[in-house]
């Protein structure tokens, strides 16, 4: 399963400096349809690609969708700041 987005940045009110991007509802519906073993809190491994950079990491059931945590160091290489509108490619590697 692939997909590309765009979304907005940004940060848990949970935990300071953390950072998502929600995968949009449609989306988050079609990778749980998809059985798969369950690991720990719901996530589901994806390689990930944001402008020049990609790197291997895990989304995580929110609500009624997944969110993809955004580290800092692809931030900084993107130059991304909360509330830019980022575009994604994912695809899921769960299956």
């Amino acid at each position: 399963m692939r997909f590309h987005f765009t979304a907005p940045l940004w940060e848990w009110e949970a935990r300071a400096n953390w950072y998502f991007v929600s995968l949009p509802e449609e989306m988050g519906a079609d990778i749980a349809e998809v059985p798969r073993m369950t690991r720990g809190f719901g996530a589901v491994k994806v390689r990930v690609g944001v402008g020049r950079t990609t790197w291997s990491t895990s989304i995580f059931p929110l609500a009624d969708t997944y969110v993809l945590p955004i580290m800092k160091a692809v931030r900084r290489a993107e130059r991304i700041e909360p509330d830019d509108e980022v575009t994604i490619d994912l695809e899921v590697l769960d299956l």
